[in-house]
């Protein structure tokens, strides 16, 4: 007989009794304290890392402008996906407490997609700063201007709480088998929903759906300014001017590259690589949930001039 679904045999209220099995890397569960090591140096240096950032732009003034207001969200949004994963990873890797229950599960679901969107919303906004500055820069103050990036902030939160609403809604009809075993250290929409003996062509569909209605659509707009930008860099007559134009977007550049490139990755091994090795799966997870953070900081500290001085002043200052 195939097996009986847990939630529709047990009452309403016994639905937090439900739990999930995580995992890291499977097959390497002897390893896994040596495993967490790398694990542990990540996570310090996402945090660090972006902790120092929004330290730097709440305490000089000079950084108090539309781009870095825009990259105080940024860092903020890594700092809490860094927040929102590290529990059950370490505690997988270090403890081997690999059950989390219902309530904990669709709660870190849902902070891992809604900060995932959010990163996604600033990414654009940031794309939209800098077509601002350089294709039209003597409009850049009056455009963007600190309430317009209030509203903007106040816009990116609401679109990430109504796009995954009805993700959680929808995901509360369904049943679960008795095999609730994830492929990763933290839970996954498409991850979670494979577990479940009910029909989950709804829940794939508005999966999909609210993956174009943001995904889908902020990588192509992005593409779309940085082709006006380029026009516009092409039209500056003076190499040295088109470079040190060119040069203020390079970060950003970086920043889309690292979110975008493991998004892309992870989204494909889940839709399309069903005979994928574990590793893969594993591989692709932790590259779009950990790197961005970690190496955010690292590129805007190394390639933004004003935040690297800001970041050598706190330390000289510990020092003398």
């Amino acid at each position: 007989m195939p097996p009986q679904p847990i939630m529709s045999l047990l009452p309403n209220n016994t639905i937090i009794s439900l739990t999930f099995l995580l995992t890291v890397i499977p097959g390497l569960e002897a390893a896994h304290i040596w495993i967490s090591i790398p694990f542990y140096f990540l996570y310090a240096i996402a945090i660090s890392g972006n902790s120092m950032i929004l330290f730097v732009i709440l305490t000089n003034q000079s950084l108090h402008e539309p781009m870095y207001y825009l990259l105080f969200m940024l860092s903020t949004t890594d700092m809490c996906l860094s927040l929102s994963t590290m529990p059950t990873t370490l505690g997988v890797l270090c403890f081997n407490i690999q059950e989390i229950g219902w309530n904990a599960c669709i709660s870190q679901m849902f902070f891992i997609h809604f900060l995932t969107v959010m990163e996604s919303s600033v990414l654009l906004a940031m794309a939209f700063d800098r077509y601002i500055a350089i294709c039209n820069p003597l409009r850049y103050t009056t455009i963007l201007t600190p309430t317009k990036i209030i509203h903007i902030g106040m816009i990116i939160m609401a679109r990430g709480t109504i796009l995954m609403t009805p993700l959680l809604v929808l995901l509360k009809r369904l049943s679960f088998c008795r095999d609730n075993i994830l492929s990763h250290s933290y839970c996954y929409h498409p991850d979670v929903i494979k577990c479940s003996c009910s029909d989950i062509r709804v829940n794939s569909l508005y999966g999909l759906i609210a993956v174009l209605c943001s995904f889908g659509l902020d990588a192509p707009l992005i593409g779309i300014s940085y082709v006006l930008i380029l026009l516009s860099v092409f039209n500056i007559a003076s190499p040295e001017e088109r470079y040190k134009a060119f040069s203020t977007c390079i970060s950003h550049i970086g920043a889309v590259a690292i979110f975008y490139i493991p998004l892309i990755g992870l989204s494909a091994v889940h839709r399309w690589g069903k005979k994928a090795p574990p590793f893969a799966h594993t591989l692709m997870s932790n590259a779009f949930l950990i790197l961005p953070p970690v190496l955010n900081p690292i590129i805007y500290s190394v390639k933004t001039k004003q935040i690297r001085r800001a970041i050598l002043k706190v330390f000289l200052k510990k020092r003398y």
